[in-house]
């Protein structure tokens, strides 16, 4: 491990060849914060970097000035050792820089190509070729496994394949260096084993990645050289060939690792949730859900593994309303024993006691422009304390905003922040806290730590540990299959739509449980 006290290591020596990418100083401030303070970076080309860092250390903000959509305060960017100046991305993209966001940037009514090509599109006569347009994304597909079908609707895709399109968008627009945020958030073993084949393929072909990962056994594997960021400002680089997780971890946190592992059964013989063969179809007529049965009892959760596209996110669909079911029925444990909920609201649904940290908090848990108290009461509008008769609480909210901040560390300068301001990782603890607030009867969590640091991760774990004790039922869909199985007591795996095997979290392992999801393994005992 190099902690170095010139952050970001050492200038290149005479005579060779300049940084792919160098940023000097960096200093970036919004009303009321410094986002960046004297950052150092320095990447070689034909190299993968990775930045690490808590959640608002302000590794989004560097990429984002990086990418030109910010306008640095203090400092110089350079490109192969000349500086530049970037007005927009449009100037960093002509520059040869691509970035890939943690939250898609996709238009879920344009189909693969469409998005694609979207500023770019290659023309013949006036007209959008879309020959020559379906041939460069075919070509970008093959060579990188990206596996794309041009003419499907992104709004059919899985968050998987939704970022396999934002990677190829950014390799059709001829990028030489790119910025890739979590990109193995949404991914399975064998999926991350691909991407980072595909990543050292870019690399042999000289192009540059910048790699922002939470998952740091992850960052050891994949980068030639690791920049830390802490609380704004660069606080070393590491060689990941003599740098331990725990030794990274305690650079960013000043703590070890958290586990997820728990094995003391709450499980009790309430019966929470049930689901009896239910079947989701699409437009087509096509089975997204088939036929599943499933029981969650109260202290119990249940995990759901799965690749991405598999029918997680139109289960949790179903059972939270927002999804029409073809056949089955949905039951939830009321006051006077199981109800059958089937053709109730949403909102009937969340006020008999159903939570939900949903799959993507931008599209499905949060008003980005709206304050963090009125983020606070959505989905609970109706309920103490954003209720007062028929209007709204302003007071109320505010103030149990506030109690949410500080119970479970959201940084922010108040409740009448606007929740864009916010982190990934304080925005999704506001959404935990949310949703514990109201003690529902049964959490519905779908990959609830997604995009955190590990710190925020650690959190969110001993407060689903916690709920489970108190008899909460939870239900976990994850793409972190060592939380899967860290925190299930019961472990279901959902290939095509259908439940097809139960395996005992206590004894598989990750390999095997990827074995299971892709169907490779069929020998668990049937769900």
């Amino acid at each position: 491990m190099a902690e170095t006290g010139a952050p970001g290591g050492p200038p290149a020596a005479s005579g060779t060849a300049p940084y792919a990418v160098e940023l000097r100083g960096i200093t970036k401030r919004f009303p009321g914060v410094v986002a960046n303070r004297d950052i150092e970076l320095r990447v070689r080309r034909g190299e993968v970097h990775a930045i690490v860092g808590e959640n608002g250390a302000g590794k989004s903000t560097l990429m984002k000035t990086l990418y030109g959509m910010h306008r640095p305060d203090e400092g110089q960017i350079l490109l192969d050792g000349r500086e530049v100046h970037f007005k927009s991305p449009a100037d960093a993209i002509a520059a040869g820089i691509g970035m890939v966001h943690q939250h898609f940037m996709l238009a879920d009514n344009f189909t693969v190509l469409e998005n694609i090509v979207l500023g770019s599109e290659p023309t013949r006569g006036g007209r959008l070729d879309r020959a020559e347009a379906r041939r460069r994304i075919l070509e970008i597909s093959e060579r990188y496994a990206l596996d794309l079908h041009p003419d499907e609707l992104v709004e059919n895709l899985g968050v998987g394949a939704r970022q396999r399109v934002e990677i190829a968008k950014v390799l059709y627009r001829g990028a030489t260096t790119l910025i890739l945020d979590e990109p193995t958030a949404v991914l399975v073993p064998h999926e991350v084993d691909e991407l980072f084949g595909n990543l050292a393929e870019l690399t042999r072909e000289g192009l540059t990645v910048i790699f922002i990962s939470h998952k740091l056994d992850e960052v050891r594997r994949v980068a030639n050289g690791i920049t830390v960021i802490r609380r704004g400002t660069t606080v070393g680089t590491a060689d990941p060939r003599t740098t331990t997780v725990k030794q990274l971890a305690e650079m960013m946190v000043g703590s070890e690792l958290p586990s997820p592992e728990t094995r003391t059964s709450t499980v009790r013989e309430e019966p929470v949730l049930v689901l009896r063969d239910l079947t989701v179809q699409s437009i087509e007529g096509r089975a997204l859900i088939d036929a599943v049965s499933l029981t969650v009892r109260a202290g119990e959760v249940v995990g759901i593994a799965g690749v991405e596209g598999n029918g997680q996110a139109e289960l949790v669909d179903a059972i939270m309303g927002l999804r029409p079911l073809a056949s089955g029925e949905v039951h939830l444990a009321g006051s006077g024993g199981l109800q059958d909920i089937t053709g109730w609201t949403t909102r009937a649904r969340r006020e008999a006691g159903l939570g939900f940290i949903p799959e993507d908090r931008h599209r499905q848990g949060m008003l980005l422009e709206a304050p963090l108290w009125e983020n606070r009461i959505l989905g609970h509008q109706t309920q103490p304390p954003a209720s007062k008769g028929i209007f709204i609480d302003r007071k109320a909210a505010r103030s149990d905003t506030e109690r949410i901040m500080a119970e479970y560390d959201v940084r922010a300068p108040g409740p009448d922040t606007l929740a864009v301001a916010l982190s990934g990782g304080n925005q999704q603890k506001l959404i935990v806290g949310r949703e514990m607030s109201a003690k529902p009867r049964l959490l519905i969590a779908a990959h609830p730590t997604r995009g955190v640091d590990v710190g925020a991760q650690a959190v969110i774990w001993e407060l689903l540990k916690d709920a489970r004790a108190e008899g909460m039922a939870i239900l976990l869909i994850s793409a972190d299959l060592d939380e899967l199985i860290g925190l299930s007591d019961t472990l279901q795996v959902m290939l095509r739509g259908r439940l097809v095997a139960t395996v005992d979290p206590a004894s598989v392992t990750p390999e095997e449980l990827g074995g299971y999801m892709t169907g490779a393994r069929t020998t668990a005992g049937a769900a």
